[in-house]
């Protein structure tokens, strides 16, 4: 096997984040397929509650779903409940058994393994439609939100059990898409990279924490590498200080994080000395080692996999020379090398004799 580990032929951070990225980054027959099933759910909604918007929210609606998909998010702003629904008054009870019989209705027939449920969920109706849409896993589902407008402030009322929350689902997607657009599509592609850093880190963060933060710091044009430290950086000064809030400022109570605020900051802080180490060891000349950083932050050798080992090897027993080169220069005295390069060959002065 030949080996070649220079800088050169070695991709950079931002290459190798790139090639990541591309495979981990939604299919277009998921999308698609996905897409299909969100309209069928949508036309059983809009007939079942005539007058009424569909609004689309999560990974596919914004542009950062990833492979395999597994699941789309939408919902109904139910028009015809806006006067005798909501806080004070009707439980949403009877609009989501509608919403789900109405699923049931229409999609049984095409998807025979289909299960709908409503009884007993916070927020959603839970469809599963016993059919995956990529090919090796186990289902595909939907989560399907019935709420109704908020005549009296921003956003709109989504179930909580019988009672009613505030929230903003479609602010949050414009706020996502326009993320998008001023950042000339670097946003999704750093929020896909670190939403699969958390699926490989125990999910320390639900994903739209993931975006909530990010909205909060990614606001132009960058690298990936450059997005990532931004984000991290961010996210750490954050959840220092708090739980991440609403970015559309409607939710009454912040984002919950998924572990102890302690974990979660040890795991944020172990993956940006990650990639700040691969930064640096770029910059020094020292590719493969900044390759097996990165591949240590990530966690997954089919999306990352980690350089040859002999190649890691003969880097950092360069990286060695080179310290030690450096150090000898530094303090005015000769460095000792040994076993490589023609130094091995020649005499070695006397250590006594040094300074005379």
């Amino acid at each position: 096997m030949k080996h070649t580990a220079d800088s050169r032929t070695t991709p950079t951070v931002e290459e190798l984040l790139e090639c990541a990225r591309r495979r981990i980054q939604v299919l277009d027959d998921e999308l698609d397929e996905a897409k299909v099933r969100r309209g069928l759910i949508g036309a059983a909604l809009r007939k079942e509650f005539p007058g009424s918007r569909i609004y689309v929210n999560g990974s596919v609606a914004h542009g950062d779903a990833l492979t395999p998909l597994t699941d789309i998010d939408l919902g109904v702003v139910v028009a015809e409940a806006v006067d005798s629904h909501g806080p004070g008054k009707k439980g949403p009870g009877d609009l989501k058994d509608r919403a789900a019989n109405a699923i049931r209705r229409e999609l049984g027939p095409e998807y025979r393994k289909l299960t709908v449920i409503a009884e007993g969920r916070k927020r959603s109706i839970l469809v599963r439609f016993g059919d995956p849409v990529t090919a090796g896993e186990k289902d595909f589902t939907a989560d399907v939100i019935v709420a109704i407008d908020n005549l009296e402030a921003e956003g709109l009322y989504i179930p909580r059990y019988r009672e009613w929350d505030r929230a903003h689902p479609e602010e949050h997607t414009r706020m996502v898409r326009n993320a998008i657009d001023k950042t000339d599509i670097v946003f999704a592609r750093v929020v896909r990279l670190l939403k699969h850093w958390n699926r490989r880190n125990d999910m320390p963060l639900c994903s739209w924490n993931i975006k909530a933060l990010a909205l909060g710091c990614l606001f132009q044009p960058m690298t990936q590498t450059d997005g990532l430290k931004v984000w991290f950086d961010h996210a750490i000064d954050e959840i220092s200080v708090a739980e991440t809030e609403d970015p559309a400022g409607v939710a009454d109570k912040p984002i919950k994080l998924n572990k102890s605020r302690t974990e979660v900051l040890a795991q944020l802080r172990e993956a940006v000395a990650h990639l700040a180490q691969a930064v640096e060891f770029e910059k020094a000349g020292y590719p493969v080692l900044a390759w097996e950083e990165l591949a240590l932050m990530f966690r997954d050798e089919q999306m990352l996999t980690r350089p040859d080992e002999y190649d890691v090897t003969m880097e950092q027993a360069r990286k060695v020379r080179d310290d030690k080169a450096r150090e000898g220069r530094r303090t005015g005295s000769p460095a000792l090398l040994t076993g490589v390069g023609a130094g091995a060959f020649q005499e070695r002065r006397d250590v006594s004799s040094w300074g005379l």
